[in-house]
């Protein structure tokens, strides 16, 4: 397993960059105390998302902050990427692990506990539990479960691999960020926390803030 920090995950969407550009977002973010950044891109053709992830990786370099693409495994591959973020309809991560390689980050987004007792423990470096809050960021079919269904989730997973990371996703922000760190989270996945905000540098500040303090609370630090 690879080490892997998920105590601030940084996704940036060129839908969602409220006039920013994705390079400006990644860079503020980074700035801000981004530990992780995945590129998600559902609408560009492969030759304007390989652009866009060039970008992107640039954008962080300077901050040796880890770029992940989502879905995208020939992405990945094409710039360097340090890894893939996979969904339960992407590419599988056994195919994702071959063709990338044991030293790439590869994480799985889990819904439910069905999801859970099928994740491919031995070939994963983290993984996302979503479901406590409302997502705004994309469209789902699936209502959320609240902290205590998230809670019940988390455990499932730690009594599966105790050492697995985890990171919450799902409409996170400053204001519930502790919750989903209280219930036995590594770590916040956030969009739209972050790039809608006019100064994601002081967004990223104030949520990595809240993250490093509930994990200090629950003796993490």
């Amino acid at each position: 397993m690879n080490l892997v920090d998920l105590r601030l995950y940084a996704i940036v969407d060129p839908e969602r960059t409220a006039g920013k550009t994705l390079a400006d977002l990644a860079r503020q973010v980074a700035e801000g105390g981004a530990t992780l950044a995945q590129l998600r891109d559902k609408l560009s053709d492969t030759r304007p998302f390989i652009e866009h992830a060039k970008a992107v990786q640039a954008a962080l370099a300077p901050h040796r902050v880890p770029l992940l693409i989502n879905d995208r495994v020939d992405v990945a591959l094409a710039i360097g990427a340090d890894g893939v973020h996979v969904g339960q309809t992407d590419m599988e991560a056994a195919d994702a692990r071959r063709l990338l390689g044991p030293k790439a980050i590869i994480g799985l987004s889990l819904k439910s506990m069905a999801d859970i007792e099928a994740a491919p423990i031995e070939l994963l470096d983290y993984v996302a539990i979503g479901g406590a809050y409302t997502t705004t960021s994309k469209e789902t079919k699936t209502p959320p479960v609240g902290l205590d269904g998230f809670k019940t989730r988390v455990a499932a997973m730690r009594a599966r691999a105790p050492g697995m990371p985890i990171v919450a996703i799902a409409g996170i922000d400053a204001s519930n960020a502790a919750g989903v760190i209280d219930a036995g989270t590594d770590g916040v996945s956030v969009i739209s926390a972050l790039s809608k905000p006019a100064d994601s540098v002081a967004a990223a500040r104030e949520l990595r803030d809240v993250v490093d303090a509930a994990l200090a609370k629950r003796g993490r630090a």
